[in-house]
């Protein structure tokens, strides 16, 4: 029953977060389809990166797909190798019936994604309103479907370590990186607005008006900009922005796959859980 999982999984993900709604650089969708039939149960297995942890992790929960939030595959490559630990990866879950599903950005963008979880860890309560930061994604009949990064607007300015308390409460992260201007350098500096995009916001964040850049990494330079220009900056890991989603997306693909009038016989049958031993690369030691 592999075969017909990986089909309703990509249809449910498609339902989550539509594929038109990813940035055109982007490479998301199936990326990896097994030729074999995986004897076993139906467990889907979700993830950030296909690590060889998580490939090995994978095996052991008798896994038939896997939606690796960042993309397996992402630049054109000429050849597949074990040479490559990640490429050999995705040879071994080729052999071992495993499918790779990608959502990557489509599930920054869409609406009840990625950075709208973000967005609401920030907010008290409802002491706010959560906007487009840049970039509304339409549907064919006008409809919006998404946006890229969120912007927070919060009712009443709160300070700026009450804000890092929350943005660690959030996360479940013990430390932050703070960058704070030189014109405001107290910790308990107001702020209201907050722009937000989920891994790395470099590119995105700089020069939207805001008190706040919240995002996962920026280059050294950008942070300087930043600063520079009288922003707070809040950096937490690359992915330490991604992996708490993973929990959400895993209740709505549950919910997805239940509900689909396409069911077939069988697929009652079947498992989503969320990684164990997929993890941000960097510790602090």
């Amino acid at each position: 029953m592999s075969g017909v999982l990986l089909k309703s999984v990509c249809k449910a993900m498609e339902r989550i977060a539509p594929l038109r709604l990813a940035e055109k650089w982007d490479n998301v969708g199936l990326l990896l389809e097994s030729p074999i039939t995986r004897a076993g149960k139906n467990r889907v297995l979700l993830t950030i990166d296909l690590t060889t942890s998580v490939f090995a992790e994978s095996l052991a929960k008798d896994t038939s797909v896997i939606v690796a939030y960042h993309p397996t595959i992402f630049k054109g490559i000429q050849s597949l190798t074990l040479a490559n630990p990640l490429q050999a990866s995705l040879l071994r879950c080729a052999a071992e019936g495993i499918s790779v599903y990608c959502p990557h950005t489509a599930l920054d963008s869409v609406w009840g994604g990625i950075n709208d979880w973000l967005a609401e860890g920030l907010m008290s309560g409802k002491d706010g309103e959560i906007r487009a930061l840049v970039g509304e994604k339409l549907s064919a009949t006008g409809e919006s479907e998404g946006a890229e990064g969120r912007l927070v607007v919060l009712n009443q300015p709160i300070a700026m370590d009450e804000l890092v308390r929350r943005v660690k409460s959030h996360l479940e992260l013990s430390q932050v990186q703070v960058g704070y201007p030189s014109s405001t350098e107290s910790k308990s500096a107001p702020v209201r607005t907050i722009a937000i995009c989920a891994g790395s916001g470099g590119s995105m964040l700089l020069g939207q008006q805001a008190d706040v850049y919240f995002t996962g990494e920026m280059a050294h330079h950008e942070v300087l900009a930043s600063v520079a220009a009288g922003k707070h900056v809040i950096l937490c890991g690359h992915t330490n922005t991604e992996r708490g989603y993973l929990s959400v997306l895993a209740s709505k693909l549950r919910n997805e796959l239940q509900a689909q009038e396409f069911k077939v016989q069988g697929l009652e049958d079947f498992e989503v859980i969320v990684s164990e031993r997929d993890q941000h690369p960097l510790e602090l030691v």
